[in-house]
C-alpha cells in the first residue's frame, strides 16, 4: 500500500511541532514568527483534512464517514479556537496536549492517515494534488477578551478538554 497521505501529513506535523518548538524556546516569551508561521501552517492542515481528506473518505466509503471522523473534528474546532487568542503558558500548553492526542489518532496504526491511503488507491494522485493546491487561511489578529475566553473554553469543553486543566 502506498502511504502517501500519511507520509505528507506526518511530515507536516513534524514542521509543525518544530515550529511550536521554536516559537516557544525561551521561557516566558514567544517568538511571535515562528509562532504566525505555526498558527498559519496548523489552519491550512486543518482546512486540508476538513476540505478535502475527511469529505473524500466519506464520498469513497457511499456516504459513511470514517468511525473516527467525529472525534478529529471535534478536536480541529477545540484546537482552531486556540488558535483565537495569543500564546500564553496554558494556550501553549493545551495545544502540545490536544495536538499530541489528535496526531496519534492520525498517525497511529488503523488511523486516519492509514485509512485515507487505503482508500485512495488509483485516487492518490489527484488526492495529493489538491492537498499541495490547497491554499492558506487568511489570519485575522488575535483577540482577547472575557468573550473570546469563554468561546474557547466552551469549544475545548464540547471536544472533552478543559482549559482549566492547563492553566
Amino acid at each position: 500500500m502506498q502511504k502517501e497521505i500519511y507520509t505528507y501529513c506526518t511530515n507536516d506535523h513534524r514542521r509543525l511541532e518544530a515550529l511550536l518548538d521554536r516559537a516557544t524556546a525561551t521561557p516566558g516569551t514567544y517568538e511571535m514568527n515562528a509562532y504566525g508561521e505555526f498558527r498559519a501552517g496548523l489552519l491550512k492542515h486543518i482546512k486540508i483534512e476538513e476540505t478535502i481528506l475527511l469529505p473524500f473518505a466519506q464520498k469513497t466509503r457511499g456516504g459513511e464517514p470514517l468511525p473516527i471522523a467525529a472525534r478529529i473534528r471535534l478536536d480541529h474546532g477545540a484546537i482552531t479556537a486556540l488558535m483565537v487568542p495569543p500564546p500564553s503558558p496554558a494556550i501553549v500548553a493545551a495545544l502540545r496536549d490536544i495536538l499530541a492526542r489528535h496526531d496519534a489518532l492520525e498517525e497511529g496504526p488503523r488511523g486516519m492517515y492509514e485509512a485515507l491511503d487505503a482508500l485512495a488507491n488509483n485516487d492518490v494522485e489527484e488526492l495529493m494534488k489538491k492537498i499541495r493546491a490547497a491554499s492558506d487561511v487568511p489570519l485575522h489578529p488575535h483577540k482577547t477578551g472575557q468573550l473570546i475566553t469563554d468561546a474557547t473554553r466552551r469549544a475545548l469543553e464540547r471536544a472533552g478538554y478543559k482549559l482549566s486543566d492547563y492553566e
